[in-house]
């Protein structure tokens, strides 16, 4: 009998599909009356207004659908993922052409000839700037770029690719955990709830803090565990195919760090600045910071005096490099799709509110806490939870003696701690696929991890309640 093989992303994932709309037939249709939140410009759920609505068991046609739903919607082309997907085939163009002048490789070679005997300190210095970017702004599909730069730049350095991934999804992942001032999470759910964003925002600190503590240390153990044995990492059967991959161009003489090459970094390390500038500042998204990274590729590729076929030659190969995540993303988010149309989630929320109805302080929020992260599975979104959720849970606090900013910490813990390893999430599967780490040994390597943070949640949570 052969070995077991665990199945690719997107057997998983279409998988989770096909079992969501087996749910779609089983578990009642239901709706919220929703009604306009002119503080957060959308539409939320009414309390108390749940009522059963007729069934939309989602059949066959619709799971094959559902990837192409998406991306976009069929019927009315709104746009779904297809803004990230498009993103990411604009950055692997970017990439590959950047690649081609081989000025990332000669600023690897460059950093790890400095750095040599002090890798690991890449570690934490990087983690906390993703960590500030997570707890400042939510990052999330901005990070997808820097998994392309990292994982070359560990394995030159004698770690892997899980260390790659790790430092970025889990850097950026404890920010989000621990939002400050982050608007897409604590600023909408404060606001739906009804409080100013800045209640218990001490508490988020001090779990921000000892959470991007534990995920260090975490990361480095790892690190230093691969460096020292290879044999022990967790995609050690895939070394010589990984190295082929990131470090192909990489000989044994050291490239040449010309003018042109430093030119080329320079606008490579500007372009990032500028993206983070932009969501962080000015309010852009995906269309925006897609038409940097093209007029970077442009611009690249005329500094390095690439002829035009080598400018779309070298474009159209990086951008195929990413095909694959691309498609993991529409797969992705299409799970969410198919819930919604099936008319299950105000139903989940519905017995969730249920649930912490009537509980003790303590037990309220920590009950709270894990319906938060059932949800979160089923909605990745963090913003899209707050005001799914925030309008119904919110009130009940009221009841419960607790304040209503330890809910918005709850939520946000929540959506935090199970954005490190949703198959739902376009970040979590983008991500690993770009560092080709298999999800499945992701979910083993990250599962201590994940049972310390969520102690470390409780605990906050709990002495949260009693000082409430």
């Amino acid at each position: 009998m052969g070995k077991f093989k665990f199945p690719s992303a997107y057997t998983i994932l279409f998988f989770l599909i096909a079992v969501v709309a087996a749910l779609s037939w089983v578990v009642p249709a239901g709706q919220y009356q929703m009604a306009m939140n002119e503080t957060l410009g959308k539409e939320v759920p009414i309390a108390g207004t749940y009522a059963h609505v007729a069934a939309h068991p989602q059949g066959l046609v619709s799971v094959l659908m559902a990837p192409i739903a998406g991306l976009y919607d069929p019927v009315s082309g709104q746009a779904g993922a297809i803004d990230v997907a498009l993103f990411i085939l604009i950055i692997g163009g970017f990439l590959g052409i950047v690649t081609k002048t081989g000025a990332i490789d000669a600023g690897i070679e460059r950093v790890t000839t400095r750095l040599r005997g002090r890798e690991e300190w890449m570690i934490p210095i990087l983690m906390a700037l993703f960590a500030a970017g997570g707890t400042i702004y939510g990052m999330a599909e901005e990070s997808l770029p820097f998994y392309t730069l990292l994982v070359p730049v560990m394995m030159a350095a004698r770690f892997d690719p899980v260390v790659a991934a790790a430092t970025v999804l889990l850097g950026a992942g404890i920010g989000t955990l621990g939002s400050t001032i982050n608007p897409f999470a604590t600023v909408i759910a404060a606001n739906a709830a009804g409080i100013s964003f800045t209640d218990g925002i001490w508490l988020r600190v001090a779990m921000l803090v000892a959470g991007w503590l534990l995920c260090v240390a975490y990361v480095m153990r790892y690190a230093k565990m691969v460096r020292s044995d290879p044999s022990k990492s967790l995609v050690a059967d895939k070394w010589e195919e990984n190295r082929a991959h990131f470090l192909g161009n990489k000989s044994d003489q050291m490239l040449e760090f010309t003018l042109t090459r430093k030119i080329v970094l320079g606008i490579f390390v500007a372009a990032f600045a500028v993206m983070i500038y932009g969501v962080a500042v000015l309010g852009w998204w995906m269309a925006q910071i897609s038409g940097v990274f093209l007029a970077a590729a442009i611009i690249v590729g005329l500094i390095s005096r690439m002829s035009e076929e080598e400018l779309t030659s070298n474009f159209i190969d990086g951008a195929r490099d990413l095909l694959g995540v691309a498609l993991i993303i529409g797969i992705a988010r299409g799970i969410v799709v198919v819930m919604d149309n099936g008319m299950i989630t105000h139903t989940i929320l519905h017995s969730a509110e249920g649930i912490v109805t009537g509980l003790s302080t303590i037990v309220f929020i920590n009950v709270m806490f894990v319906l938060e992260v059932v949800l979160s599975f089923l909605v990745p979104s963090s913003s899209g939870l707050a005001v799914l959720t925030m309008p119904i849970m919110a009130p009940l606090a009221d009841f419960a003696n607790v304040g209503r900013d330890l809910v918005v910490t709850a939520y946000q813990s929540a959506s935090g701690l199970v954005n490190l390893v949703t198959p739902t999430s376009a970040v979590v599967m983008g991500g690993l696929a770009i560092a080709k780490v298999p999800y499945v040994r992701w979910l083993k390597w990250v599962a201590p991890l994940l049972g310390i943070l969520t102690v470390l949640i409780v605990v906050c949570l709990s002495l949260g309640a009693v000082l409430s």
